[in-house]
């Protein structure tokens, strides 16, 4: 390798976030940090509002992303995750997740009864979970991070993020088989 190739290198490695590769960034994160807040958050209308202060956040701070530290989507959920703990301080109070999303055209009527039930049901599970709990697996199912990813947002080990979510998927599980019983 070159002298100014390792030099090129270091150098991109510093630079903030380019305005052109914005759009791809955008594209790609979208459902990820989308997800993160409907599982966080439940309300589709407000996961949407959290989702584009996300990225206006992360537009405006741009300028202080740094690649050496981490991952363009790491850095991404970071913001979610504050905007998230924002939005819980300012409401202080419990957020039901027993609003259901539209209706997608073509379901019939039993199967959306079938999926709004399934949903409340899961709702009434996750909140029975710590906060930790919950929050790891919106991360986990919502956004579709990695263990390594999670854990790095969540200050823990990678095993031990496996663990958590190894433990309270299995206490969805035993819920879930006992309200069906």
């Amino acid at each position: 390798m070159a002298i100014g190739d390792a030099v090129f290198g270091r150098l991109w490695a510093l630079d903030p976030a380019r305005d052109a590769d914005w759009d791809a960034l955008y594209a790609d994160q979208l459902p990820r940090v989308y997800n993160f807040f409907r599982y966080r958050v439940g309300d589709g209308a407000v996961a949407e509002d959290l989702t584009s202060q996300t990225f206006e956040k992360a537009w405006a701070a741009r300028h202080r992303y740094r690649r050496n530290l981490a991952s363009f989507p790491t850095w991404l959920m970071t913001i979610a995750r504050n905007l998230a703990t924002d939005h819980y301080r300012r409401r202080r109070e419990h957020v039901s997740l027993d609003a259901v999303g539209e209706l997608a055209a073509g379901e019939s009527p039993d199967d959306a009864f079938t999926r709004r039930e399934e949903f409340a049901q899961l709702s009434r599970l996750l909140a029975t979970l710590p906060e930790r709990d919950r929050e790891l697996i919106a991360m986990k199912y919502g956004a579709g991070l990695t263990n390594r990813a999670i854990a790095r947002l969540a200050h823990l080990s990678e095993t031990n993020v496996g663990s958590i979510l190894h433990r309270a998927v299995q206490k969805l599980r035993a819920g879930w088989e006992h309200e069906g019983a």
